[in-house]
């Protein structure tokens, strides 16, 4: 089979990749073509566009950059019936990839889509049009099933792919040495993987180290970033940058400091205590107030329907309210071991890894039929 992905973003590469070692597993002639990243790359197949160049979050933002965006989406259109795959499998990023399921819907084309959009969040009568445009839509979060089973679409849920990551991670007992970082004495920083959420979240971040002196504060350096981009922020010799590592500076960290989106999941999921922190455009912030009909913005909280790990969103995003809630999480036995309680839960509701294997098997058995 001829299977062409598009991911927008790191988390998209992450489980592209997943779903790619999967697929080659069922299918061993697959051939791949593809919009996402390196970790993809490593898979095989021919990389078109890297989602570097793709990610904008926000109305605001969306708008500033309309113009490579729609150039990216005539790149796509033009790239897919040029190779004409068997399937087109849409990963996540819903702005871009609707509009290329509708395209390869009007080909002939059969639309696979793979981490559902977040259509329950926002303007859910988006559902009647995918319901024509997508051959079939595999959910990685519990709760999306019912939602989509009330709107009248059968949909596979095939459990979460951040547990196959984890699953597949080798823990690295020398981690603290080889960085040369004290036991016990991390804070982590994701500070998210878009140009916008570095300039908007890491001033903030890097205003912590002074407030917490016992503590080394690393930043998880994201992939499609180098580490001149993070110097202009860095303000402390405490501070440093690692890449490709995050799973083990997570592991070895006693909190965290999250940018809202996988990240908190990926952090929950490895009992790491946490804060979740946002700040973007206002105009962008304000039209989402407006649109959004959810009360939580981090997945971890979604998923677990209550508050879970704290939100400090805009206005609360602050270096005074980042360090109450740290401190919290260090130094107070019965906060910090709540929170680690609601984890396990949160761990049983996402069930076990192989959402990758099951995707794949799934998706290569509705191929051939």
């Amino acid at each position: 089979m001829k299977y062409y992905i598009i991911a927008g973003e790191a988390s998209g590469d992450l489980h592209g990749s997943n779903l790619m070692k999967a697929l080659k597993l069922e299918d061993k002639n697959a051939e791949f073509r593809f919009f996402g990243g390196d970790l993809m790359l490593a898979q095989g197949g021919s990389l078109v566009k890297h989602y570097a160049e793709m990610a904008f979050m926000g109305f605001v933002e969306v708008i500033a950059n309309i113009r490579t965006i729609y150039k990216n989406i005539q790149v796509a259109k033009k790239d897919i019936i040029a190779y004409m795959p068997d399937v087109v499998i849409l990963i996540d990023f819903p702005g871009f990839n609707l509009k290329i399921a509708e395209f390869a819907k009007q080909n002939n084309i059969r639309v696979f889509y793979y981490i559902s959009p977040k259509v329950w969040a926002w303007n859910q009568k988006r559902i009647l049009k995918i319901k024509k445009i997508v051959d079939r839509m595999f959910c990685i979060l519990p709760f999306e099933v019912p939602f989509y089973q009330s709107w009248g679409m059968v949909v596979d849920y095939v459990g979460n792919p951040i547990l196959d990551a984890i699953e597949a991670n080798i823990e690295e007992e020398d981690f603290a040495l080889r960085y040369n970082l004290k036991a016990n004495s991390i804070i982590a920083l994701l500070p998210g993987s878009r140009k916008q959420e570095l300039e908007k979240l890491l001033p903030v971040m890097m205003e912590l180290p002074d407030l917490f002196p016992r503590y080394n504060f690393v930043i998880a350096g994201a992939p499609n970033f180098t580490l001149e981009d993070y110097k202009p922020f860095i303000k402390s010799g405490r501070v440093q940058v690692i890449f490709n590592d995050t799973y083990s500076l997570l592991r070895h960290s006693s909190a965290a400091v999250v940018a809202s989106g996988t990240a908190t999941l990926e952090t929950a999921l490895l009992n790491v205590p946490q804060v979740v922190v946002y700040k973007g455009n206002p105009v962008s912030i304000a039209i989402a107030r407006l649109l959004v009909k959810i009360k939580f913005i981090s997945l971890v909280n979604l998923v677990m329907d209550r508050e879970t790990v704290k939100e400090l969103i805009q206005g609360d995003c602050v270096p005074v309210k980042i360090e109450t809630e740290l401190n919290n999480l260090l130094h107070d036995p019965l906060y910090r071991t709540k929170m680690l309680i609601d984890y396990d839960e949160l761990g049983n509701i996402m069930g076990e890894a192989g959402a990758s294997g099951r995707a794949a098997h799934l998706m290569y058995g509705y191929l051939n039929k």
